[in-house]
């Protein structure tokens, strides 16, 4: 029997001792099941993920919940990386903990048993400390933090800071909006449209915004303006918002269209 290591909120251990572990990730190819790791010598690379799980599962502590598996089980193997190329490999729960354990540096890799786990599977549920793995990447201790759009997270702690020290030369801090308001004014009547781009880009930076002031350039000649003021206030909560795409849906260009399909399915 191989055993391996599931790391979850402790309000989850009443639940998990009376009726074992939910398939409530998604895996590879959209599968459904749970994330795990072969339980190592080493107590810091069994419990390697824990810091970076905290950092976006619920609140609270984590407990580390031991399972056993039948060594002939199928299962999903390879670095977190290889998950989005489609390029983890199914192999058996015994060699998916050889594989690992061999590593001269497993840190990054991962196991997704593609169903649920049974209560009688379960070994045992115990505390384990806050502080154990890694956050962000392997090796990202010293390293720093990168702030561009895709990389930062909304609402993390001290995450405003960090891009006031470190701004993205693309991505922000976004300029307030009395200064793109103006850059938009600069740029004349329909306007430039690298300028009205530009502007439109860091307005997209933000949660909310002047709808009404932007709404005229639904009518620019220009179709890329069209389609970034799309991508731009999409995202916004501010009302007035799904009025502006009714209208922009309905565009004759059509990258416009498809921003808005886009937007909306999102």
């Amino acid at each position: 029997m191989a055993m391996f290591v599931h790391l979850t909120a402790a309000a989850n251990a009443p639940r998990i001792r009376r009726a074992g572990i939910r398939a409530d990730s998604r895996g590879q190819a959209a599968a459904r099941g749970l994330y795990c790791f072969p339980v190592l010598p080493s107590y810091t690379l069994t419990h390697q993920w824990l810091r970076e799980l905290a950092r976006f599962g619920p609140k609270g502590s984590l407990v580390a919940v031991h399972v056993r598996l039948d060594d002939r089980q199928e299962v999903l193997t390879g670095h977190y990386r290889d998950r989005a190329r489609s390029e983890q490999q199914r192999v058996s729960a015994a060699e998916a903990v050889r594989r690992i354990g061999a590593l001269p540096d497993p840190r990054g890799w991962e196991v997704f048993l593609p169903r649920a786990v049974g209560a009688r599977e379960v070994h045992r549920i115990r505390a384990v400390p806050q502080v154990a793995g890694w956050r962000y990447r392997p090796d990202a201790h010293g390293t720093r933090p990168c702030t561009c759009y895709g990389c930062r997270i909304r609402g993390e702690y001290g995450g405003r800071r960090l891009r006031e020290r470190h701004p993205h030369p693309l991505d922000g801090p976004s300029p307030p909006v009395p200064v793109l308001l103006a850059r938009i004014e600069a740029a004349g009547d329909p306007g430039d449209p690298v300028e009205l781009r530009a502007a439109l880009h860091w307005f997209g930076m933000r949660r909310r915004g002047p709808v009404d002031a932007l709404a005229r350039l639904a009518a620019h000649p220009d179709p890329t303006v069209r389609e970034e003021l799309v991508w731009a206030v999409g995202p916004w909560s501010t009302p007035g918002v799904a009025g502006l795409l009714d209208g922009l849906a309905e565009d004759p260009h059509p990258d416009v269209r498809e921003a808005v399909e886009a937007v909306r399915d999102r």
